[in-house]
């Protein structure tokens, strides 16, 4: 029996030997197989389509023949309804996931399977979705966080519009937070209530009562940003970016300006406008009177930034809206910043350096009243200047 044992043995070892490295090279695949990822193609050329995805890279994958092509409504989950497409079906601008052949052997990903969302579907959606938030959305500036109750009070408006906003929410409310350095509803994120706090900027959707103050919300979206009025000491546009002293650390903040942030100049005029707006001056605003400086009501004879005023500033022919008028604005590109500006602008949250999500030059009197401009800047970005769904 000894005998019979010493003999099988060796054998017992060798096949041990054998599973083992099966079991590692089976790992070690496993390990290695392409993960699915999700993007928005930025180029075609030929079979080859060039991803950028979600998580910040570029990605090139092949599209065999073989591969399947199925294009989906936005928000669509059930690929049962899904429809085949052909390739050339696709273009720049669409959402993909891809999952790569995890079989292939070339230095090229190769798609199994391709799920596209297209951009002419995503716009029809951003546009409704817009209109919604408009419709049944509010917005301002977290006071207070009831998690256990799921209430959540908000200050919003500024000046004689300024008024306190009660959210309710429930365990069926979509709650999400702005991701970093986005003030874009369509990309914020699932987080929880407890990750909203006193001071953030937030956004919610749903039934609201008769006066705007109360709402039931089906969808809340926060974020933390940063608020920074200063004046402009240095540019550089190669790198995209400019350098402010903020007025309230007298500090210096470099801020990043990326493609898609928002620019925008107020006229001279309506600038002093606003700022009388702001500081209460209501009389200076309404369609019967006449703003300083020559600004007139629609009908009047203004010029240059008041006559501009009275066409895009009016709610109706009636008093002066400010998140109109920062709407109507004329957008206006880095190139046309010069040193000594005066710049208000929300960004995300940093110290000593921010990207900027929106950007407002023209702003010397509204820097009277820096705590009203910042409410009215912060509520401006986040809803009625729509960076959020609008691109």
């Amino acid at each position: 029996m000894k005998s019979e044992m010493k003999k099988r043995f060796p054998l017992l070892i060798a096949q041990a030997a054998v599973g083992i490295a099966l079991l590692a090279g089976a790992v070690v695949a496993s390990a290695q197989a392409p993960k699915p990822f999700r993007g928005t193609i930025t180029a075609i050329s030929g079979n080859t389509l060039t991803v950028k995805t979600d998580a910040d890279g570029v990605q090139q994958v092949n599209v065999p023949a073989t591969a399947t092509l199925k294009r989906v409504a936005p928000g669509q989950t059930d690929l049962k309804s899904a429809e085949t497409i052909p390739f050339s079906d696709l273009a720049a601008g669409d959402r993909v996931l891809v999952t790569p052949d995890p079989n292939a052997t070339e230095a090229t990903a190769q798609a199994l399977r391709i799920i596209a969302i297209k951009q002419t579907d995503l716009a029809q959606k951003r546009e409704k979705d817009l209109q919604d938030w408009q419709l049944r959305g509010v917005g301002g500036l977290v006071k207070s966080v009831d998690a256990a109750a799921g209430v959540i009070v908000l200050s919003s408006g500024s000046g004689t519009t300024a008024k306190t906003i009660t959210v309710h929410t429930t365990k069926a409310t979509a709650l999400k937070r702005y991701a970093p350095a986005s003030a874009r509803i369509d990309a914020a994120l699932p987080a929880p209530i407890d990750a909203i706090h006193a001071g953030d900027q937030l956004q919610a959707r749903g039934t609201k009562n008769a006066d705007g103050t109360e709402i039931a919300a089906e969808e809340v979206v926060s974020g933390s940003f940063r608020y920074i009025a200063g004046t402009i000491v240095s540019l550089d546009a190669a790198s995209s970016t400019l350098v402010v002293k903020d007025l309230a650390t007298k500090k210096p903040v470099t801020v990043h300006i990326a493609a898609d942030v928002q620019m925008k100049r107020l006229p001279d005029r309506m600038a002093q406008m606003l700022a009388l707006r702001l500081k209460g001056n209501t009389g200076a605003a309404g369609a019967g009177g006449n703003g300083p400086a020559g600004g007139q009501r629609a009908g009047g004879q203004g010029n240059g930034g008041g006559q501009w005023a009275g066409q895009n500033g009016r709610q109706g022919g009636g008093a002066l809206d400010p998140h109109q008028v920062l709407n109507n604005a004329p957008a206006i590109q880095l190139s046309d910043l010069k040193k000594g500006d005066a710049v208000m602008l929300v960004a995300n949250d940093g110290i000593t350096e921010v990207t900027a999500i929106t950007l407002l030059a023209g702003v010397e009197p509204l820097l009277e009243s820096p705590a009203a401009s910042q409410n009215l800047l912060s509520n401006w970005s986040m809803s009625s200047g729509s960076p959020d769904i609008a691109q």
